[in-house]
């Protein structure tokens, strides 16, 4: 007879098996990373231009409710693949199987022993594999069956759809504010009609906003947070704040400078405006331990570069303010 340990060891082995097989990968999303809102576009990528050419980081945070329509999108359409014997049917049948003979296992009954549940489960899958290779030939049979009904379909042409719209240059390029340039990407046909075009005092407010968030974070002015941003970024970064406070820590941000930017998408919703921005920049960002000042993260010699996509927004022709940050 097995003993008490061996049963329990062979009952964990069984269930890790088991419930390996639908094992689920959970993603949580961290402060600091991607977060805001960018309207009906929260979870769209923006396009790349040549300030930030690869694809940027997808928001990872948001009070803008995911439908899954935009998510769907952006993930290319797997082709049709033929399930796996552990999948479907076949698979609930074998883990029910397995389960049950461990729980026979364990209590003393059900199949008699290790080597009654282990020859069980040999029988089990010689009657899974002659049914597998039963649905295969009726399978191979109904697929030879069409076959003469489609003679000569092979040298058909698929469809071909093509673009006729002719390019259309970029508005953006033209403004000739230092930095700034025109987006590389563009916006699909079915955007153009909810563009916007941006005046040299937008692309300035951008620039502006860009100081103004920075060195309000770095001094934990929140009444400057809520000038500068939605209140959904205030609520984001008054986290972050506190979260520093609470680990005795304090994030200095200062001489911020432009390197470089461009606009990668400017559109309207209703009575709403965005525009989002992709920005280089370098500034001086440490952490600092708030009773002696020593440095613990950063280099307060020297600056470091940052890349990062800023989305814009005003209602009615109000002033602008940062609704989203997302990692280039």
């Amino acid at each position: 007879m097995m003993s008490r340990t061996s049963r329990f060891a062979t009952l964990f082995a069984g269930l890790f098996l088991a419930f390996s097989m639908i094992a689920i990968d959970h993603a949580e999303a961290r402060r600091g990373g991607s977060f805001g809102s960018r309207g009906t576009r929260t979870f769209q990528s923006a396009p790349p231009t040549r300030t930030a050419p690869a694809p940027t980081a997808p928001v990872e945070r948001s009070m803008t409710p995911n439908t899954g329509v935009n998510a769907a999108t952006r993930q290319p359409q797997a082709g049709p693949q033929r399930p796996g014997f552990m999948s479907g049917f076949g698979g609930t049948m074998m883990r029910g199987l397995l389960l049950g003979g461990l729980i026979g296992l364990l209590v003393g009954q059900g199949f008699g022993g290790l080597a009654g549940m282990f020859g069980f489960l040999l029988q089990a899958l010689l009657i899974g594999g002659a049914i597998m290779l039963a649905i295969r030939f009726f399978r191979s049979q109904s697929a030879q069956g069409p076959a003469p009904a489609l003679a000569g379909a092979g040298n058909a042409q698929a469809p071909r759809f093509e673009n006729r719209a002719p390019a259309q240059q970029q508005t953006a390029g033209s403004f000739t504010i230092p930095g700034f340039g025109g987006g590389s990407g563009g916006s699909s046909p079915a955007d153009v009609p909810e563009e916007i075009t941006l005046a040299q005092s937008d692309l300035d407010a951008f620039q502006k906003l860009l100081t103004d968030v920075q060195e309000a974070f770095g001094r934990e002015d929140h009444a400057g947070l809520r000038r500068a941003t939605t209140p959904e970024m205030v609520s984001y970064l008054s986290e972050e704040l506190a979260d520093n406070a609470q680990k005795g820590l304090r994030n200095e941000v200062s001489d911020i400078t432009l390197l470089q930017a461009d606009i990668a998408e400017s559109w309207r919703e209703d009575d709403r405006d965005y525009a989002t921005a992709a920005l280089r920049y370098e500034s001086r960002d440490v952490m600092r331990e708030r009773g002696s000042g020593k440095v613990v993260e950063g280099d307060d010699d020297h600056p470091t570069e940052t890349t990062e996509l800023w989305t814009f927004t005003r209602q009615n022709g109000s002033n602008w303010k940062l609704s989203a940050i997302q990692q280039a």
